[in-house]
């Protein structure tokens, strides 16, 4: 059988929108998933910044469901799919599988701390066996800052030895290039896939073998973190490296989820693009002045979202 394409290159989180109601809105996060792939965004929905979280199980399923049937490229999706509890986690992986989503982004259960490699690999190992399809790409989503659950280079190695080629990378959001550049130094010769949690690791992380990035700002600044990782070779790299940390640090001073959909909310024309689902919430008045005359002395701007 031929060797199957993988990820590469950028993918984004997508922000998921909610109605008034705090219901899913399927149709605007449909249009978003459309421009972010006509951006050369792939689509790690229901990642941290997609509020993941605070959806259902139910909810997860209706939105990839409604993802797939709208003709979304399915080799393009990378659909978050790990929970605290393994069988839910085993609903929503054999479900991505069976449509034909290029891979799942997949958190360790993370509720429980302190755990143990073997603990871990167990729970990864159910979920493989329990899917039992050798379709299944798993790639580890490593964000120790929020899941308090590290993936370590020990639980990498023992996953690959035991399942090669359905462990197909990870994405690296614990902010430490050198942890990012010990997984590249390791695995990335066994055909591991790294890929970096936010894009000023980008440049460096190609540099060093790595896939690309899995980035929150993907979804508000696509087309520039996207150029940089198909361009990384040219004379102007660092050029862009830094121009796209520009944008990110805008984005980052703020509550980064709530400050991403006042961005939508504000270029695509569609207020309720600005709601979160509690626990979160939006921007203050001042936050939201403060994202707003920022970006607008960059000359920011997300073209095509308001068509």
């Amino acid at each position: 059988m031929a060797q199957e394409k993988r990820h590469s290159g950028v993918l984004s989180p997508v922000l998921t929108p909610f109605n008034e109601d705090l219901s899913p809105n399927a149709e605007l996060l449909i249009r978003q998933c459309r421009w972010l792939i006509s951006n050369n965004v792939g689509l790690a929905f229901f990642g941290t910044n997609s509020e993941a979280n605070s959806l259902s199980l139910d909810e997860r399923l209706s939105l990839l469901e409604a993802l797939v049937a709208a003709g979304l490229p399915t080799e393009r999706m990378m659909p978050g799919t790990g929970c605290c509890a393994v069988p839910d986690t085993i609903i929503l992986t054999k479900r991505a599988v069976e449509l034909g989503c290029g891979g799942v982004l997949m958190l360790p259960p993370f509720y429980y701390k302190g755990l143990s490699d073997e603990g871990l690999f167990r729970a990864y190992a159910k979920v493989i066996e329990q899917v039992a399809d050798d379709r299944l790409r798993i790639y580890l989503y490593h964000i120790p800052p929020v899941a308090q659950v590290p993936i370590t280079l020990t639980l990498i190695d023992m996953l690959l030895r035991e399942f090669p080629g359905i462990i197909a990378g990870i994405k690296d959001s614990s902010g430490d290039w050198n942890n990012t550049k010990a997984m590249l130094e390791r695995f990335q010769p066994q055909g591991f896939d790294v890929f970096a949690g936010s894009e000023p690791f980008l440049l460096d992380t190609l540099r060093s073998g790595g896939a690309g990035c899995i980035s929150a700002t993907a979804n508000v600044n696509p087309r520039a973190i996207a150029d940089l990782a198909a361009t990384w070779q040219q004379d102007d790299a660092d050029e862009q490296q830094a121009g796209l940390n520009r944008v990110r640090m805008i984005f980052q001073r703020l509550p980064m989820i709530a400050a991403m959909k006042a961005a939508v909310a504000r270029y695509s024309g569609i207020p309720i693009w600005s709601i979160l689902r509690p626990p979160l919430v939006e921007l203050s008045n001042a936050q939201q002045q403060e994202l707003m005359v920022s970006l607008d002395d960059i000359g920011f701007t997300m073209p095509g979202l308001e068509d």
